[in-house]
């Protein structure tokens, strides 16, 4: 048994369906479709298309995500109604954003699709954000200035890769590299081309096919109020003297002249 057919059986109990119904849905035959729901028989694209349109539920959830574990209902509606995890509010009406700290973080590319995982983390508002969901994801390493080690990055979920604008930041959720925060240099056919605002780090290419998930930049939660040192251009040159004099100190030390 998978999880999608676990998905499709639970959604069509829910519903009160029958089997016979949901194959006419689909344009199929029940004893095809009660290979799905068995398991024995794994769904080509097009019948995942349809089975995902008949129950409003998008792709993802339905092949990711145990519905039974969740309330269909309270899911975020999108565009052409598809859905993902749901929206979160406190006693106020506002948003409840999930916020990935650096404890669980190493967690999350298992439990990104766990209601379960998503349930147990902390949680903050933020009124001044609109309706959407929104999830913040903390900051390592010194690539994405002015942002710092443990500054939180609060993002909103991006739907479709089609979705992400050049120029914008996003954090993307991939297999192979795990949680990144970068700028986005260009959108390809199959891959995003993704560069820091520290110039130090080169461009790369992300594979669609590695992408997981993408929260587009809304704001950002800073833990400290060191002040980023601007550099002068007289501190450029300085710099550049002092690495041509220790060139040439390195190259008399090992007998070589211009």
């Amino acid at each position: 048994m998978s999880l999608f057919s676990d998905n499709i059986r639970a959604l069509r109990v829910k519903h009160k369906i029958s089997q016979e119904k949901v194959a006419e849905s689909l344009m199929i035959t029940r004893g095809r479709y009660v290979k799905y729901e068995d398991g024995t028989s794994e769904a080509p694209y097009e019948i995942l298309k349809k089975m995902a349109q008949y129950y409003q539920i998008s792709i993802d959830l339905l092949l990711s995500v145990d519905v039974r574990k969740i309330e269909v209902s309270d899911l975020l509606k999108l565009e052409n109604n598809r859905l993902i995890l749901p929206i979160q509010v406190d006693q106020m009406g506002e948003n409840r954003i999930e916020v990935v700290t650096q404890t669980v973080k190493a967690g999350y590319l298992n439990g990104y699709a766990d209601p379960e995982y998503i349930e147990q983390l902390q949680q903050i508002s933020l009124p001044f954000l609109g309706v959407g969901k929104y999830r913040g994801f903390p900051v390592e390493g010194d690539s994405m200035p002015p942002h710092q080690d443990g500054d939180i990055i609060v993002g909103s979920y991006v739907e479709r890769l089609g979705e992400v604008l050049d120029g914008k930041t996003y954090i993307l959720i991939t297999r192979s590299e795990g949680m990144v925060y970068k700028r986005l240099n260009k959108n390809k056919k199959n891959a995003l081309v993704v560069a820091s605002d520290n110039y130090f780090y080169p461009p790369y290419e992300v594979k669609a096919s590695d992408i997981l998930e993408i929260w587009e930049y809304q704001c950002s939660i800073a833990r400290s109020d060191r002040k980023t040192e601007a550099l002068e251009s007289d501190t450029i040159k300085n710099m550049f003297v002092e690495l041509k004099r220790d060139i040439k100190e390195v190259k008399n030390s090992i007998g070589l002249t211009n």
